[in-house]
């Protein structure tokens, strides 16, 4: 098998080898599909700690702590720091990266920027391959940072074991903005820069907005990332959630994400499918016209376009 060394090597934990297979894996090189199937049957299922939140909360400041408290419990820390896609180079920016600096030279901890290549909220869509490269490389605990505030956010519910939303007491409006689905998805909360004025009446304000779900109230945290104060807390607060889903989860959500996983690669290999398919291109080419003219809709079209191909019609919603 092509790569089988780089296999290995991942096994071992060599990070070289960890960031040539995120790599091929990431740009679908040959071989791509049969390294992630080798590794997936290897791989043990990390525990994955989203953390969301809008730009300039602090996250990557955070995670840095994060990364050093679990360090010292004896932690092995990978970290996928979701970028948006560089309109130049389709690459990842790598801010997170630089922030995170301080723990390049442990080989304790792994960090990765991985670009959003455009995917709806910036979710990276090989975050969940990486991952599992990253947990047949033995790392019990994966970080995953998202972009900011929006779709992202949805789609780490479904990838992350616990999601963490980290805010800010400047925040003001934007909170209470925050009140439609979004404040839903953390289960715990953090109110980072907690050193500057408003801190105390922002956590009142957001633990006012929390609701009980399945029998867990969110709690509302105060911390200073850049003395990592309140980070053990935090540490604490995630373990008590871990166990906790653990007792009473029953694998249920184990069970969602396999299935969206393989919803989702069923739907990727789908569209290579139609895009492998020179008729496809020859009936879009067809309807442009009278999609452009307003005469048609684009999915009137593809209904058009899909009976053509296929002699049926995909019910729309």
């Amino acid at each position: 098998m092509p790569y089988e060394g780089l296999v290995e090597g991942v096994l071992k934990g060599d990070r070289r080898a960890i960031s040539k297979v995120i790599t091929i894996i990431e740009d679908d090189l040959p071989g791509a599909a049969e390294v992630y199937s080798k590794l997936f049957s290897k791989s043990t299922p990390a525990f994955v700690l989203g953390i969301a939140g809008p730009p300039g909360a602090g996250k990557s400041s955070l995670i840095n702590c994060l990364i050093r408290e679990y360090r010292m419990k004896g932690r092995r820390v990978g970290v996928v720091a979701i970028d948006p896609t560089s309109p130049f180079t389709g690459g990842a920016l790598l801010g997170d990266r630089v922030r995170m600096v301080d723990h390049s030279l442990d080989d304790g901890v792994y960090i990765r920027s991985m670009a959003s290549r455009g995917s709806v909220g910036g979710l990276s869509r090989n975050a969940r391959k990486a991952i599992v490269v990253l947990g047949a490389a033995h790392y019990d605990v994966i970080i995953l940072e998202t972009v900011g505030i929006g779709q992202t956010e949805m789609d780490v519910i479904k990838v992350a074991d616990a999601t963490v939303m980290v805010l800010m007491p400047e925040m003001g409006d934007s909170v209470q903005a925050m009140k439609a689905g979004l404040m839903e998805i953390g289960d715990i909360f953090v109110v980072n820069k907690a050193d500057l004025g408003g801190a105390d009446k922002a956590a009142i304000e957001i633990a006012g907005m929390i609701k009980e779900k399945d029998g867990w109230k969110p709690p509302v945290l105060m911390t200073v990332a850049k003395t990592c104060s309140g980070v053990r807390e935090l540490v604490e607060a995630v373990e008590l959630y871990r166990t906790r889903t653990k007792v009473q989860d029953e694998g249920k959500k184990d069970r969602e994400r396999a299935l969206q996983e393989i919803r989702e690669a069923l739907q990727e290999k789908l569209m290579r499918m139609l895009d492998a398919d020179p008729r496809v291109a020859g009936q879009m080419a067809a309807y442009v016209d009278s999609v452009m003219k307003r005469e048609l809709d684009p999915c009137s079209a593809a209904d058009k376009i899909f009976e053509a191909l296929y002699g049926t019609r995909v019910r729309s919603g």
